[in-house]
């Protein structure tokens, strides 16, 4: 079975351009994204889903999708690969997609190498996953761009460790769940 690519952004310009370069990949479907429920129901027929956020001008506007798609009750949605395609690498758009749970930023050149290999590294692997009250995404304490602040670094209060893995044919298999609460 193959994964399903959700390209969130424009039917034209940026968001066009992504399309196209999904369909050169080995995606089973390439899709607009339609909203969660649509979203939802693909994910009970393709265990692996994709999220992919086409350039905007400002990286915040797509808050609200990045927030619906990590804090949706379905895990096959939760758990989802969030990717942007960045045109220019600013410290400052990074770091906005690191604080909204995305899993990976990749800048141009957008070649369709260097996005399948990025791509397979979201499948088949271990990756640890934090959740505050207000955040859900990837472990990225390591990152010079993470947050300082102790709330959103996991520094302070309570917070979730996920363990999980991403497989083609089985979907997202949770393998550690542990809750932590810090002074």
């Amino acid at each position: 079975m193959k994964a399903t690519a959700f390209v969130v952004g424009p039917q034209d310009g940026p968001g066009a351009a992504l399309i196209d370069l999904a369909k050169s990949l080995d995606f089973g479907a390439v899709l607009p994204y339609g909203g969660i429920a649509r979203a939802e129901q693909q994910a009970l027929q393709t265990p692996v889903c994709y999220f992919l956020f086409a350039a905007v001008n400002d990286v915040e506007t797509l808050r609200s999708v990045a927030e619906t798609i990590r804090f949706c009750p379905s895990r096959r949605v939760r758990f989802s690969p969030l990717i942007y395609f960045s045109e220019s690498p600013l410290t400052d758009t990074i770091s906005r997609c690191i604080s909204m749970g995305f899993d990976d930023v990749i800048t141009m050149p957008f070649t369709r190498s260097r996005m399948a290999d990025r791509i397979a590294r979201q499948v088949g692997r271990s990756l640890t996953y934090f959740e505050t009250s207000g955040y859900f995404g990837p472990d990225r304490r390591d990152r010079v761009t993470a947050p300082a602040q102790a709330a959103e670094s996991r520094l302070g209060g309570q917070f979730r460790r996920l363990e999980i893995v991403r497989n083609l044919m089985t979907g997202i298999n949770v393998l550690r769940d542990d809750h932590y609460a810090q002074g």
